[in-house]
């Protein structure tokens, strides 16, 4: 499997991972006997997770809380792996967050800190972390992008933008570190019910999301499908069928047809 199989010295690195995506995703490394390191900012939240994932599956669950907004940070979490004798088998980048309105009504500086978390800490955590991996000829990488990767969205626009970022940023990377015993996955979710809406502001929307049912998939289920890719050794996965099929009509749609209606089909522009 292309993931390196678990050992005591051996850890995951999970950011984004006091809720949400980042919350499942460790569950289910831990679950498969692979050690963690929860990464995020809110200590109490990764604290607990972690003693719930050290009793229920006995592996080694280690928290560093970062602001991954902050390269001297970014450096902090891989050298507190290594200083805890750890080395960092699995990298999972899913930190991130969006913006929501149009661009010149959304705050620049929430703006640059979501380009800095969606897209300048995936590509330093990858620069940091993969020399070793090339070095040991194994390990694996996840960088979570977006279904929004496939289009533009107006409404989200920085958004799409970054998510574009690391789709396109972990195939190219697939391509070098693959002939290295090294796999890169880019995971791909639709819409999943968990804190991000409301952290972006979709909460606030009164239209809410206009995306159909059918095309929600539970965040349990995306991150057992996150781990099932990282272990396939796959480049791209995308949960849900539906999200599939949108994601390869979109890709293929002229954008002069496309973009009208996706502005008119945005909660925040109507």
């Amino acid at each position: 499997m292309p993931i390196p199989s678990p050992a005591p010295d051996r850890t995951c690195i999970v950011t984004g991972a006091s809720s949400g995506i980042g919350t499942e995703i460790a569950r289910v490394l831990a679950s498969r006997g692979h050690g963690v390191t929860l990464v995020a900012r809110r200590l109490d939240r990764l604290e607990t997770l972690a003693g719930q994932l050290a009793e229920r599956h006995d592996i080694r669950a280690e928290v560093v809380v970062a602001d991954l907004t902050e390269p001297a940070q970014r450096r902090a979490v891989v050298e507190a792996v290594a200083e805890r004798g750890l080395t960092p088998e699995v990298l999972v980048n899913n930190a991130g967050f969006s913006t929501v309105g149009p661009v010149v009504d959304v705050d620049p500086g929430r703006e640059i800190q979501m380009l800095r978390t969606n897209v300048e800490a995936v590509d330093h955590l990858c620069a940091l972390v993969a020399p070793g991996m090339v070095e040991r000829g194994r390990g694996a990488i996840l960088n979570v992008a977006s279904t929004a990767s496939y289009q533009p969205l107006p409404g989200q626009a920085g958004y799409a933008a970054s998510k574009a970022f690391v789709r396109s940023y972990t195939t190219s990377l697939a391509g070098e570190l693959g002939p290295h015993g090294v796999t890169v996955t880019a995971l791909c979710p639709g819409p999943v019910r968990t804190e991000f809406g409301h952290a972006s502001g979709m909460d606030d929307l009164a239209d809410g999301n206009p995306l159909p049912e059918a095309m929600w998939v539970p965040v349990e289920e995306v991150g057992r499908i996150a781990v099932d890719a990282l272990e396939d050794g796959r480049m791209v996965s995308i949960p849900g069928p539906l999200n599939r099929l949108g994601a390869a009509i979109a890709n293929v749609v002229p954008r002069q047809v496309l973009v009208p209606v996706l502005a008119r089909a945005h909660p925040s522009l109507r």
